[in-house]
């Protein structure tokens, strides 16, 4: 038997949660409509992140590929935390229900794809439109980034107080009558590993401390300088392989030179 939606337990883990739910006069009944709705489609959204994972992980320059699908609970408290926002957006009458809450909330199905070198991204971004229908495309970047190729191909730009570095896009898909949106991520592996660090702290602390921001800011100037070096070993690997190259090729063209001399004497 699956599981129902607990409000009690739900306000102790989230308390900020129950101000939320009065200010905005969220619908209960609609939350729970929701959450069991959601737990009927949870197996089949688990099934959709693994063959979207998969069809990634063929490309040959992405490192790793990690999948989530969204815990019903952390799917109540984003409804929870946004119905003020889409107010704003679609007036004081809006709530969210089950009818629209998959159009809303586009990250129920969730997927990384981390590579090594930042240049690997743009073959990346090419394979990801070419096998699925991209909707939304969003270059999250850091005050000061180099965002010129990102707008020569019309990406929308975030820039990020955070540091955040990462792309994102909203795919969609149909995998049965009913239409399935999911979110891929895209990012160096230096950027996932400050993103992870940078995701746990903001979700255990409602503010962050001041002395782990100005933390967190420095290790994302050291992630972003790591990515940096890392670009510039792999060119310079490339640039050392074909002078390489060129020089066995001489030394080879020089001896069959010499054999043939030695032929016509």
């Amino acid at each position: 038997m699956k599981n129902k939606f607990n409000l009690e337990k739900f306000i102790k883990k989230y308390p900020y949660a129950k101000d939320e739910i009065e200010n905005n006069y969220v619908d209960l009944v609609e939350l729970n409509n929701i959450y069991d709705d959601y737990m009927n489609f949870k197996d089949n959204y688990e099934s959709q992140a693994d063959f979207i994972s998969n069809i990634l992980r063929t490309h040959n320059q992405i490192h790793s590929v990690k999948s989530r699908v969204k815990e019903p609970e952390r799917l109540i408290e984003k409804i929870i935390r946004k119905t003020s926002d889409r107010k704003e957006k679609y007036g004081e009458g809006f709530k969210f229900t089950t009818e629209n809450y998959k159009n809303e909330i586009n990250d129920l199905i969730g997927i990384r794809a981390i590579h090594i070198f930042k240049q690997d991204w743009e073959s990346i971004h090419e394979f990801i439109q070419a096998t699925w229908k991209v909707i939304e495309i969003t270059a999250n970047v850091r005050a000061g980034d180099d965002t010129k190729r990102f707008e020569e191909l019309g990406i929308e730009i975030k820039s990020r107080q955070s540091g955040y570095r990462s792309v994102h896009y909203l795919i969609e898909f149909y995998p049965t009558n009913q239409k399935v949106i999911a979110e891929i991520q895209v990012r160096t592996i230096f950027e996932e590993g400050y993103g992870e660090i940078d995701h746990q702290l903001r979700y255990s602390h409602k503010e962050i401390p001041s002395i782990l921001e100005s933390n967190l800011l420095l290790f994302n100037r050291i992630a972003g300088s790591a990515d940096e070096m890392a670009s510039l070993i792999n060119l310079l690997s490339k640039d050392l392989g074909k002078i390489e190259q060129k020089y066995a090729q001489a030394i080879t063209e020089k001896d069959e030179e010499i054999k043939r001399l030695k032929e016509k004497k």
